[in-house]
């Protein structure tokens, strides 16, 4: 069985949208686009390879698969690890617009999503990995279909955009089983659910239900 895995760019107020330029995604009139571009480094870049190296297959949403289809074919250097990996590895994208998928070994969905994605992870081994696709995520998140959550948070905020974690998201306790920080201050952290929150009190003690 596959582990699911969600690997996402993420500004400190929690905003995934548009991270990669300015044209990336301006839904909604989204006007920060490349906000994470200026934090790529070495670290960054050896990171991405590491990451794309234990990847088995993508699963991605529409418009992040035309984003990376329109992109990543025009990247022939057999030298470069990403590309090569992205190019040849299997590809899941889930959507109801789309009629076919061109870009090379990529297969369409078929019926409901999160039933789509639940036999995609019995019938196959290794890693699935999630790139953007901030709607499907949230079809996963609401069917408890995430394995695990690789966030690399970067030291900016953003204030409007699409959330990793929306209104309405689950309550879902994590626990944090990685962390790194790279030379531009860029969190790499690995967290798998944990079941529900618990909550209690701080400082004030109850008694009979009275203060």
């Amino acid at each position: 069985m596959s582990k699911l895995v969600v690997s996402t760019f993420v500004s400190l107020d929690g905003v995934m949208q548009g991270p990669g330029g300015p044209d990336e995604d301006r839904e909604d009139g989204f006007a920060h686009g490349g906000w994470s571009v200026p934090y790529f480094d070495e670290d960054m870049g050896a990171i991405m390879v590491e990451q794309f190296a234990g990847m088995e297959s993508l699963l991605l949403g529409r418009r992040t698969y035309e984003i990376f289809a329109a992109h990543w074919p025009q990247v022939t250097d057999e030298n470069d690890p990403v590309a090569t990996k992205l190019n040849a590895m299997p590809k899941y994208v889930a959507s109801r617009t789309l009629r076919e998928v061109t870009w090379n070994n990529s297969h369409l969905l078929e019926g409901d999503v999160a039933e789509a994605v639940a036999e995609l992870k019995r019938s196959s081994a290794g890693e699935i990995n999630v790139q953007g696709s901030s709607d499907l995520i949230r079809t996963l998140q609401q069917h408890d279909l995430v394995d695990e959550y690789r966030l690399l948070t970067f030291p900016v905020v953003l204030g409007t955009g699409k959330r990793l974690f929306a209104a309405g998201a689950k309550p879902l306790a994590l626990e944090r089983v990685e962390h790194r920080t790279t030379g531009s201050g860029v969190d790499i952290d690995v967290y798998v659910p944990a079941g529900v929150p618990t909550y209690g009190a701080v400082g004030v003690e109850y008694e009979d239900g009275e203060r």
